[in-house]
């Protein structure tokens, strides 16, 4: 049976193209980014990180501004739904990844991207980077995920916890870690190799 996680985080710059990338790895799975707001493709970055070596599956929207989805789809012409989002018709191990943070809208009717993962019925991967406010947004994204009955598949924590943010987090949520993702001075298909065997999935 094929493994298929819907990775995320706790705001924007949080370290999730570089946990797909890893996650890819470990799990020999294709990747896939529904919704990609701006002209700098994740997907570009993916392949680029792993030398080639990783499936990619088209996006289902290209939006030309790097905003927020439902806005950068306004400037562009397009409306996003439920309808008009579906999971690419693939056999084998999976990464979806977020555009943004769990709450991030696709359109101005309610639509977020939490509601992506619990529609495809996908275990989310919450990615927290280290930095003062990390607390609290991480525990309001992972309660949302409680109260909304989202499966979480577990953490990966990304930088250095200079705040104490991993303990207080987890002792509120005890989730599985499934990767500390160390400060890295340089990100090539090595340093992804290295941090591929560390995962726990």
């Amino acid at each position: 049976m094929s493994k298929r996680f819907f990775i995320s985080a706790i705001g924007t710059d949080s370290g999730k193209t570089l946990a797909s990338a890893i996650c890819c790895r470990h799990l020999n799975a294709a990747y896939w980014k529904p919704i990609q707001s701006g002209p700098e493709y994740d997907s570009t970055q993916i392949q680029k990180w792993l030398n080639g070596n990783v499936e990619i599956l088209p996006e289902a929207f290209k939006l030309t501004q790097p905003m927020s989805p439902h806005i950068a789809a306004e400037k562009d012409g397009l409306e996003i739904s439920e309808s008009t989002l579906s999971l690419p018709d693939y056999d084998g191990n999976m990464i979806v990844e977020s555009a943004g943070g769990l709450m991030v809208p696709i359109n101005d009717k309610g639509l977020i991207m939490a509601d992506l993962a619990k529609l495809w019925n996908l275990p989310v991967i919450l990615v927290i980077n280290h930095y003062l406010g990390a607390i609290n947004h991480s525990l309001l994204s992972l309660e949302y995920c409680k109260t909304h009955n989202i499966e979480l598949a577990g953490i990966i924590f990304n930088g250095k916890d200079t705040f104490g943010n991993e303990d207080i987090i987890l002792k509120h949520y005890p989730l599985p870690v499934i990767l500390r993702i160390p400060q890295l001075e340089q990100i090539d298909e090595m340093a992804i190799d290295n941090l591929a065997k560390e995962v726990k999935l």
